[in-house]
Order: C-alpha cells, then structure tokens, then sequence
C-alpha cells in the first residue's frame, strides 16, 4: 500500500504474532526477535500477546512458571525495552502478587514498559474466562487465577493514549467506553482466542469496540499449536476509529506494524460526536469514573 511523505512522521507501532510453548526461555528468544526486528522498522512500541511468557499444559504447570513482577523474566524484558529503545506492552503476564502465599493463586498481567524499562501500568485482568465451549474444550481461568481488582487509567504514549485491557475483556463494551472516557485513544487487546470462539467472534469483536469508542484497537494474538491440549486462532490486527482493519497479521508468527493518525482520530469524534449525544438521564453513566 502507497504511504503519502507525510504519513512517515505518524508514529509506527508493531503487534507481534507468536506461539508460546510451556518453554519459557525459548519463547523470550521468539518475542525478543520480534521486539528486535519491530524496532529496526521503526516502531516506537511493540505489543506482545496475552501469555507471551508461556502456555503451560495444566494449572499446576502454569502455577509452577509463574514468576512476580520482580523475577528474573520481567527484568529480561526491561532490559530488551531499554536496548531496543522503545516501549512495550507485555499483554498478559502470568503474576505471582503480593497476596501469592496467601492465594496460591496467580493475575493475568498486562504489563507496560516505556523505553526506559520502567513499569508505567500494571493492569491485572478482572474478566475472567470460565466458559465451556463445544468444540473448543473447558477453559476455567479462575482455577489458578484472580480477577484484578480495577482499570487503570489511559496511560500516555509516544503512539497515542493507551487504554489496557486482555483478551475476554473485549467482551464487556463497559469495560472500553469506561476507557475511552478517561481519554483513552488506543485499546489494547492482547489474545489467545480459541478455534471456535476466533473464525466466529475475532474480528467483529474488534472492529465494534472500535467504532463504539472512536479508539484505534490493538490485538497482538496467539497463534497455533502450543501442545497436545491447546491451540490458538491468531489474525492479530489493528483496527482505526473508523472500524477498518489496518494491518493483520498473516498465518504463524510473525509482526504487523500500523501508524496511529490521531489526527484522523480527532476528525472522526468531531464529525460525529456520538459521546456528547449521550443519554445517561435514560440509562447511567456505565462504570465509574477512572481516577
């Protein structure tokens, strides 16, 4: 696709397409490539998908890898940030909390680093998926997880102002408008959606939270066959204010890269300025205000 001279100084962010295995090291080797290649291309900010430090096969193993903020895998990444030079979005981070002892149980992390290295957003996942698909097989999240406890505010960028959310959160539109009306301007989505769930639901989940709140949407994905037990759909995207998808992912791992116009983004609300028509006299203000 042609790029016009002046679309060269929007800012270029990467979404990465992987396959995490329950290898931890070997999947750091797969997203730090990509985080690498992202930052030759020029992208000032490289999304990561939900689980990119590792699929387990069972909640025992997933318990088992689960490391704290402070472990020796997030430092790799602070490290790979600070060397790279830009800033990442670690969609979904197998955590062990502060109430680990307690619990025995873990947060699904959506961790942002800016180009320092340093942990600007730590959003814990508060939709968690416990559903029986046919066809797609069980999925009982809250065996070894917590829900976290509140959305964090939109957090400001060299790309735009990013709201965090993962994977199942897409569901619940509450969730995005809620972010959009604290400023948000780009919402994030990192995956590992089903086989079944994918071909039906990916895309048209995407492309309505994006047209709903006039935000970019960012979905990094899983992809593949991960073990014996579990596969991924993948057809990571970005998806502009207006509902057009924008970059994808081809099939297997690999990046996709996208400007964010928010000037485009801008003309969109102010043209049609669906939040200032707003009736919450007829039906509430959804959620609460962020701080």
């Amino acid at each position: 696709m042609a790029i016009s001279s002046s679309s060269w100084e929007l800012p270029l962010v990467a979404v990465c397409q992987v396959t995490s295995t329950p290898d931890k090291q070997q999947n750091f080797e797969t997203c730090s490539e990509l985080v690498r290649e992202a930052a030759r291309l020029g992208a000032c900010l490289a999304f990561l998908p939900e689980a990119f430090d590792f699929i387990a096969r069972d909640t025992t193993g997933t318990l088992h890898l689960s490391e704290p903020l402070s472990g020796n895998l997030l430092e790799k990444y602070t490290q790979l940030a600070r060397e790279c030079g830009l800033w990442l979005s670690l969609g979904g981070f197998h955590e062990r909390g502060q109430d680990w002892e307690q619990t025995q149980k873990i947060y699904n992390c959506h961790v942002l680093l800016n180009n320092q290295g340093s942990i600007v957003a730590a959003y814990r996942k508060t939709h968690l998926y416990d559903v029986e698909i046919p066809g797609q097989g069980p999925m009982h999240e809250s065996n070894s997880t917590m829900p976290g406890p509140r959305l964090e505010p939109p957090v400001s960028t060299p790309a735009g102002k990013i709201g965090l959310a993962i994977c199942y959160d897409m569901r619940f539109p509450e969730l995005s408008l809620t972010l959009a009306q604290a400023g948000a301007e780009i919402l994030t989505y990192p995956s590992a959606f089903g086989s079944v769930t994918g071909p039906a639901h990916w895309e048209v989940l995407l492309r309505a939270r994006a047209i709903e709140t006039q935000c970019y949407v960012v979905a990094a994905a899983q992809c593949g066959r991960h073990h014996e037990k579990r596969a991924s759909y993948g057809h990571s995207m970005v998806v502009d204010p207006w509902g057009t998808v924008v970059a994808r992912c081809s099939d297997g791992p690999g990046l996709c890269l996208a400007r964010i116009d928010l000037n485009h983004l801008r003309q969109l609300r102010q043209h049609l300025p669906v939040f200032q028509h707003r009736r919450p006299d007829l039906y509430g203000n959804l959620g609460h205000p962020l701080p």
